[in-house]
Order: C-alpha cells, then sequence, then structure tokens
C-alpha cells in the first residue's frame, strides 16, 4: 500500500473551494458529470459518475474534508482535504494513504490531471 501527499494551489478562497468539493451541483458543474454528495459525517458519494465512491467521515466548514474512498470489497483508502487560506487563494493539501500498489500511478495522476486541473478551470474562469 502507497501513500499519496501533495499541495495544489488555487485561486479562489478556501470557502469557495470547500463549496466546490462538498455542494452537490457544484461538483457536477466542475467534474462535467454526475455526482452525489452530502455536507453530512456518515453519507455514501459519488463523483464522475461512479468512478470515485465512498462514505464522508468528517467535515470542518472551509477547512477539512475526511473521505473513505472504495477500491474494493476490502480495499479502502482514506483521503484527507485540508484548505489553507494562501497569498492569492487557496493551498489545498490532498493526502491519501492505503492505496494499492496497482493503483498508486492511476490515482496520482487523477489528482493531477481530473481533481486539480478541473478545480483550477472553474475558479480561473
Amino acid at each position: 500500500m502507497k501513500e499519496f501527499k501533495k499541495y495544489f494551489q488555487l485561486a479562489a478562497e478556501p470557502h469557495d473551494v470547500y463549496n466546490a468539493l462538498t455542494n452537490k451541483v457544484m461538483i457536477e458543474i466542475w467534474t462535467g458529470e454526475d455526482a452525489e454528495m452530502e455536507e453530512v459525517p456518515g453519507t455514501e458519494f459519488s463523483m464522475w459518475d461512479g468512478s470515485i465512491c465512498g462514505k464522508n467521515i468528517e467535515f470542518v466548514k472551509d477547512h477539512k474534508i475526511v473521505q473513505e474512498w472504495y477500491f474494493g470489497e476490502d480495499e479502502n483508502s482514506l483521503v484527507t482535504i485540508k484548505l489553507h487560506a494562501h497569498k492569492g487563494g487557496t493551498s489545498m493539501e490532498v493526502k491519501q494513504t492505503n492505496i494499492p500498489d496497482e493503483a498508486f500511478d492511476n490515482i496520482a495522476e487523477g489528482w493531477d490531471e481530473d481533481y486539480f486541473l478541473a478545480l483550477n478551470q472553474l475558479f480561473e474562469e
């Protein structure tokens, strides 16, 4: 099992980034796909029309999101997103643990090319 950690800079305030990550309508706007999301611990979520599924664990408004992502029947990964106010916007700290070795490259690429680029485009418009 592997771990991914990276910081992404976004040109938006932490409140706006948090809203984009927790509001179903906003998620569908920046991903361009169907999503299910409730800002309620213990609820199930899905993004990119089911490509990412899991359970919401913790929310700290405008600061932190903790989710469990499902990989298989017995393989789950913990994702923690922390938002830090930063000059010019937000530093989004992403940490994902317990990533199956065979999925690591795909996950790392997904954070860069799917998650971050789509969020970045949302806030640059």
